[in-house]
């Protein structure tokens, strides 16, 4: 109840701050029209531009009204089959959105990582902290294809990679999920790395089963396996609370009709680097010609579209 009053609050102020700006800019604008002065005119205008945009934050937050939409987020990113190829672009999405995180003041904590064989990922995971991070995000759980002049083939050719992204809600203090020592399996290994010093000496790795719902998640980021473990546990309640989630939304019918079952050839979003450059959703049809921006975190226009849709 506090952290709900927290953001009530954080809201209310919200409003009032736009009402006074939008105040200002009134005055502002009767000012430029009796002085006749165009650089206060082009000052009201940048006032437009900010309170429209504040506007549009606020109508946006508003599509966000489920519980666990306040929550932080789980994004775990698993390369398809394909070798080399989806490991690069497991490791490039990746890269997508730790860099949108970046640009949101969102806070990111690496969990797992699994390297590819030559390059890239073969599998990583890690948290995301900030206000309605699960809310932004958990639009972009599904299958992410990519078409593109392959770097790892000599021949030059064009390749199609997939990878699979998986968001769950950050389940925090005030939510209570139960989960009894007896349907856990808790294993502990040696943390991988490529030689050198950073090869840990110690299982401080930590792998765990869930042995009802056969969930498996593991952790290595951390020098202890006592930080690990922790941090696993974190990961599982996360992805039992959104089990619990997906059975209530299976109940509603009007999210039925719109589940996309998550598979590879089910794609929910193309990224199209040759011949041509476009990055097109195929829930909404919402589609952006500068790939090189989305790749770089630039993913507001795919989020709004799918939340407001």
């Amino acid at each position: 109840m506090g952290q709900e009053l927290e953001s009530l609050k954080s809201e209310r102020d919200n409003l009032i701050e736009q009402e006074k700006q939008l105040e200002d800019g009134l005055v502002l604008l009767e000012l430029s029209q009796e002085e006749n002065d165009a650089s206060v005119l082009e000052e009201v205008q940048i006032q437009i531009t900010k309170i429209e945009k504040a506007a549009e934050d606020i109508e946006f937050k508003l599509m966000l009204g489920q519980p666990e939409d306040r929550l932080g987020a789980i994004l775990t990113i698993n390369a398809g089959a394909g070798g080399t190829e989806s490991c690069d672009w497991a490791e490039m999405l990746m890269r997508m959105y730790l860099r949108y995180c970046e640009r949101h003041d969102m806070k990111t904590q690496l969990i797992e990582y699994t390297a590819g064989d030559e390059a890239g990922c073969k599998s990583v995971t890690f948290s995301v902290e900030g206000d309605y991070a699960y809310g932004y995000l958990k639009g972009e759980s599904g299958v992410h294809r990519l078409v593109r002049i392959s770097p790892f083939d000599a021949n030059k050719r064009r390749h199609t990679s997939f990878a699979s992204v998986y968001v769950s809600p950050q389940v925090d203090e005030s939510i209570e999920i139960e989960i009894k020592k007896d349907d856990l399996r808790i294993d502990t290994y040696r943390a991988g790395g490529k030689g050198g010093q950073n090869v840990q000496k110690n299982d401080t790795a930590v792998r765990i089963t869930h042995l009802p719902t056969k969930l498996v998640v593991q952790c290595q980021s951390e020098r202890s396996q006592h930080q690990n473990k922790a941090l696993a546990m974190k990961v599982l309640k996360s992805r039992l609370y959104e089990l619990e989630l997906e059975k209530q939304r299976a109940q509603q019918e009007e999210v039925e009709a719109t589940k996309k079952k998550i598979e590879w050839g089910s794609q929910i979003r193309s990224y199209v680097l040759h011949p041509y450059k476009m990055v097109k959703d195929h829930r909404t049809d919402f589609e952006m010609g500068n790939a090189d921006a989305v790749l770089d975190g630039d993913l507001g226009g795919f989020i709004h579209h799918y939340l407001m849709g």
